[in-house]
C-alpha cells in the first residue's frame, strides 16, 4: 500500500515531466515498435502490394537468409561494411571526448564557446551538401587536384580509387559529427566541482594531470555508456552517403549491407523479402555486439545499460 501511495505521489510530482515525454514516446512507438511486424516479410515469398497476413500468403521459412549466406556478395558485403564501420569507429569514438577536454581546459569561456559552435556547425550540413563538398575539394578537376597540377603533380581521382573511398568517407563523417558527439561529454564536465580543480592545483597538479585525474573520472561513466552504444550500433552504417559517393570504380569497397538491401528491396525489380531478412540479419549482429558489449562492461567496471 506504501509502495502504491509513493508511485502516486512521485507520479503527481512528476507529471509536468512526463507530459513533455509523452510525444517522443508516441512517436518511436509509431515509428519504431508499431512496424516491427514487417520483419516477417523476411520468411515469406513477398511481393509490393502483397499483404503480410492473408490466406495466400507464401511462407519460406529461412530460404531468403540461405540465398544471402550463399550469395557472392555476403562476404564482400561483409568486409567493406566491417572495415569502414570499425576503422570509423577508432577515429571516431575517442576524438569527441578529446575535443571536450580540450575546450573544458581551455581558460576563456568565450573561446572555447566559439569553438563549440565551430565544431558542431558542420552537424547541420545535408549528406547532400557534404558530398558536394567532398566532390569540390576532390574530384578530378577540384580544389585539391587543381593545387596539384599547378605544383606539377598528377591529377588524382579521388572518387574513382578504391583506395579513396574509406578515407574520404570516415574523415568527412568525423568533420561533421565530432563536434555534435562532444556536446554530450561538455555536458557532463559541466558538472565537475571546481573546488577539485583548486585542491588539485593546490597539490601541484599540472593541467594534463587534472584533466587525467580530475576531468576524465567525471565522464567516465558516459564514456563508457557511448561506447556500448557506439558498438550497439556498429553494423548499422547507412545507405545514403555511400551510396552518394559511389562510383565504377570504388564500387568494390564501396558496396556495402545497406546499400546492397537499398538495391535490392527498392530498386529495378525489388525483391523486399530479400532485403527485409539482410537487414534483419544485420540487426540481429548489432543487437549481439550490443549484449557483449554491455557485459563486458559490466564485468569490468559498474556501468552498463541494464
Amino acid at each position: 500500500m506504501k509502495a502504491k501511495k509513493d508511485r502516486l505521489k512521485h507520479l503527481k510530482e512528476n507529471y509536468p515531466f512526463l507530459i513533455m515525454l509523452l510525444p517522443a514516446v508516441i512517436v518511436v512507438f509509431l515509428f519504431s515498435y508499431l512496424p516491427i511486424y514487417g520483419i516477417l516479410i523476411a520468411f515469406q515469398d513477398f511481393m509490393p502490394g502483397d499483404k503480410i497476413f492473408s490466406d495466400t500468403t507464401i511462407w519460406v521459412g529461412w530460404n531468403n537468409f540461405k540465398r544471402f549466406f550463399t550469395d557472392v556478395q555476403f562476404w564482400p558485403l561483409m568486409k567493406n561494411t566491417f572495415l569502414l564501420c570499425i576503422e570509423g569507429f577508432l577515429i571516431g569514438f575517442p576524438l569527441p571526448i578529446l575535443v571536450a577536454l580540450m575546450l573544458n581546459a581551455l581558460k576563456g569561456r568565450k573561446g572555447a564557446k566559439y569553438l563549440q559552435t565551430i565544431f558542431t556547425a558542420p552537424h547541420f550540413i545535408s549528406l547532400v551538401v557534404l558530398v558536394g563538398m567532398l566532390q569540390l575539394f576532390f574530384g578530378r578537376y577540384g580544389l585539391v587536384n587543381n593545387i596539384a597540377a599547378n605544383l606539377g603533380a598528377e591529377r588524382y581521382s579521388y572518387f574513382l580509387e578504391s583506395s579513396a573511398f574509406r578515407p574520404l568517407y570516415i574523415l568527412s563523417s568525423n568533420w561533421q559529427d565530432f563536434g555534435w558527439s562532444a556536446v554530450i561529454y561538455i555536458a557532463a564536465l559541466s558538472n565537475v566541482d571546481p573546488q577539485q580543480h583548486e585542491a588539485a592545483i593546490m597539490d601541484g597538479a599540472s593541467r594534463l594531470q587534472r584533466i587525467r585525474y580530475v576531468d576524465f573520472p567525471a565522464i567516465l561513466p558516459m564514456v563508457s555508456v557511448m561506447l556500448i552504444m557506439s558498438i550497439g550500433g556498429l553494423m548499422g552504417v547507412g545507405y545514403e552517403k555511400a551510396l552518394l559517393m559511389q562510383t565504377d570504380g570504388n564500387l568494390g569497397v564501396s558496396e556495402l549491407i545497406a546499400t546492397y538491401v537499398y538495391k535490392r528491396g527498392l530498386t529495378g525489380v525489388p525483391d523486399q523479402a530479400y532485403a527485409t531478412a539482410i537487414g534483419l540479419f544485420n540487426s540481429v549482429i548489432n543487437v549481439i555486439l550490443l549484449i557483449i558489449a554491455n557485459k563486458t562492461s559490466k564485468k569490468f567496471s559498474e556501468n552498463s545499460l541494464w
